[in-house]
């Protein structure tokens, strides 16, 4: 990046990456900031407690590009991420904060264009959802399931909308100024909350001000998770948070799958048996859940390979949302390393 655009008096954006064990991806995701143009910026990581590579691989960067600091011990009541991102917050200087996860990757000139676009539309708050990067049968049959309950249950266009009390964020990106951040508190009035990036967004919207959220594909993208066990801790922290009626939605999901399975199968069998008007009957049925269950997956901005093993991530979602419902109940939800009480977990989401 030019030197023009790197940390004036004040920079226009301060960027803060929360990484507690992101040696996986850190590198990749600085790499992508540093190359950003057209707007002043810092880039402050804040190593919360990490026991891997992270604060090495940041640490490499020059300290006139990459400011490292530490996350300190996590406060009674508080999350570990909503901990690291306060530090980060209290050494920021700039007149708009963005929290971005150690996991993304930002295109080039994004974060000027997205500063740009909260300006224009007069948000307080912009929050972009990424593009999400699936590899392997889980990821890609699972996440387009869940991000598209999340496309309907979070609405674009409702969020966006100050007449609507629709209010959410993606915390992989998320824009704020700093006038907005601290008049609602930061994220030390929603210090306990596990789902942060929701509990801002409705307190940025309660306050009055204007927030704005889409789809971000041409400004980032991200890998959440790199293996199953990942994928399955981290959705069995959120998916209780995020669905009114998790119990209803798991079995609504299950019995989609159930329906369209054995109308495929019963068209089948039919079918061997010589029955050709049953079977045709059976396949019909089958083919037209199933387009509804792509239709629906769309929405969520996946590969037609991901869409078209979505199938298989219904009784998987289903597992996901009651495993979520059920160790919330109890009140040991499990993130990197840390346990979070059940009253910890559901401050400031509503629930």
């Amino acid at each position: 990046m030019p030197a023009t655009d790197r940390v004036p008096a004040r920079p226009a954006v301060s960027v803060i990456v929360p990484a507690r064990n992101e040696e996986a991806c850190l590198g990749a995701c600085l790499q992508s900031l540093l190359a950003q143009h057209g707007v002043p910026l810092e880039i402050i990581v804040v190593d919360d407690q990490s026991t891997d590579r992270t604060r090495e691989i940041a640490s490499s960067f020059p300290s006139e590009q990459v400011r490292v600091i530490a996350a300190g011990e996590v406060p009674a009541g508080w999350t570990g991420k909503n901990n690291a991102v306060t530090a980060g917050s209290k050494a920021a200087r700039g007149e708009w904060l963005l929290f971005t996860d150690a996991d993304t990757v930002h295109r080039p000139g994004s974060l000027a264009r997205s500063l740009e676009e909260a300006q224009r539309r007069g948000a307080a708050l912009l929050s972009y959802s990424p593009e999400q990067i699936v590899k392997g049968f889980w990821e890609k049959a699972v996440m387009p399931v869940i991000f598209a309950e999340l496309a309907v249950n979070f609405r674009p266009s409702q969020v966006s909308d100050p007449n609507s009390p629709a209010a959410a964020a993606n915390g992989q990106y998320v824009l704020i100024s700093r006038e907005a951040y601290d008049a609602v508190g930061g994220h030390a009035a929603i210090a306990g909350s596990l789902l942060e990036d929701v509990a801002l967004a409705r307190a940025v919207k309660r306050s009055g001000r204007r927030i704005f959220f889409r789809y971000g594909g041409d400004a980032v993208q991200t890998r959440m998770y790199r293996s199953f066990a990942q994928l399955r801790e981290g959705w069995t922290k959120n998916l209780a948070l995020l669905f009114p009626s998790p119990a209803c939605l798991a079995a609504l999901r299950a019995i989609e799958f159930v329906l369209i399975v054995a109308s495929f199968a019963t068209s089948l069998v039919t079918a061997l048996r010589g029955h050709r008007q049953p079977a045709a009957l059976a396949g019909l049925l089958a083919i037209i859940l199933y387009a509804l269950l792509l239709k629906r997956i769309r929405r969520a901005h996946f590969g037609w390979d991901a869409n078209l093993l979505a199938l298989f991530g219904l009784p998987m979602f289903s597992y996901l949302l009651l495993r979520s419902k059920r160790v919330h109940a109890k009140g040991n939800v499990h993130w990197k390393g840390r346990e979070y009480s059940e009253a910890e977990s559901l401050l400031a989401t509503g629930h």
